[in-house]
């Protein structure tokens, strides 16, 4: 049962809350200097935000699948999950659930008033979703993109730092683009059985889907590059500009994963998986922080 409940919790998906270290990432030529008490103790405290974020994004998942215990059984792969599949007692994960959901928020509230705020907003936003607004056409996939910008901002205000609003957008829009890319392969992948899994998957089509796809890229590279050369805090020089390409391979690779590979269904499993993925965004974070660093 304590495997069965592990699984349930998606610890994959936990990769989703590395936003909460942004804030952290894009601040390193203003508060980090080698040795410093200070950039150890902001580290610290983004770690302690990040497995916060964990524990609420698994209370999370966990009510998901109680609302959804029953479609997912009609799902060709959802199926073996432990709780439709019988493995684990939705008393049991109820009551993990609540535990977690406690516990995350407790411990957010401990941090900083501000992130147990913006924490509790996440945590209400995500239920919210779970219960109505995933049976609503766009504002679906909009309110799980709103989940990862929140996961953002938190990750700045926890140190009490300032973000770019350019780097809310780019998260908002890369959101998009994996949540419009999920639900296409959905609509691949489960044909006419779509519906009896997930409801509002009647609302789309593939082509409908792939013109939003299209636009959603488009503006997460086009927001990105704004942000390289016109935000405050930048190098003057706009070295950050040399971070575009990776970017671009990025947003390329994971079109190629969707559409020839078919892929997209679980985003977590691509950016765990794919070693040129793997790799782009290790460099791209290299990148940042030496620009940022060395380019004062």
């Amino acid at each position: 049962m304590l495997i069965a409940l592990i699984v349930t919790m998606r610890p994959r998906q936990w990769s989703k809350n590395g936003l909460l270290f942004l804030g952290l990432i894009f601040t390193i030529n203003q508060y980090w200097r080698p040795f410093s008490p200070l950039m150890y103790q902001m580290l610290g405290t983004v770690v302690m935000a990040f497995l916060l974020f964990c524990l609420l994004s698994s209370s999370v998942y966990l009510i998901n699948d109680l609302a959804d215990i029953e479609k997912d059984r009609a799902h060709p792969t959802k199926r073996f999950r432990p709780l439709p599949s019988g493995q684990l007692s939705p008393t049991g994960a109820l009551a993990a659930a609540a535990v977690l959901a406690i516990g995350g928020l407790a411990g957010s509230f401990y941090l900083s008033v501000t992130f147990g705020l913006v924490a509790l907003l996440y945590l209400l936003t995500m239920l919210t979703y779970s219960f109505a607004l995933k049976n609503m056409v766009l504002v679906d996939v909009l309110t799980i993109s709103l989940g990862f910008v929140l996961r953002a901002v938190a990750g700045a205000v926890v140190i009490a730092v300032p973000i770019s609003p350019w780097l809310y957008v780019c998260t908002l829009l890369g959101a998009l683009f994996l949540g419009f890319s999920k639900r296409r392969h959905e609509l691949l992948l489960l044909n006419d059985q779509a519906t009896n899994h997930r409801q509002i998957l009647k609302e789309y089509t593939p082509e409908f889907l792939e013109e939003l796809i299209t636009i959603v890229v488009s503006a997460t590279i086009m927001a990105y590059s704004l942000y390289t050369f016109s935000a405050e805090g930048l190098p003057k020089n706009h070295a950050m500009m040399a971070t575009i390409p990776f970017v671009l391979y990025g947003a390329f690779r994971y079109l190629y994963l969707v559409h020839l590979k078919n892929l997209g269904g679980s985003p977590e499993d691509i950016l765990l998986s794919d070693k040129p993925i793997l790799l782009d965004i290790a460099l791209w974070v290299i990148s940042v922080s030496i620009i940022l660093y060395f380019f004062r």
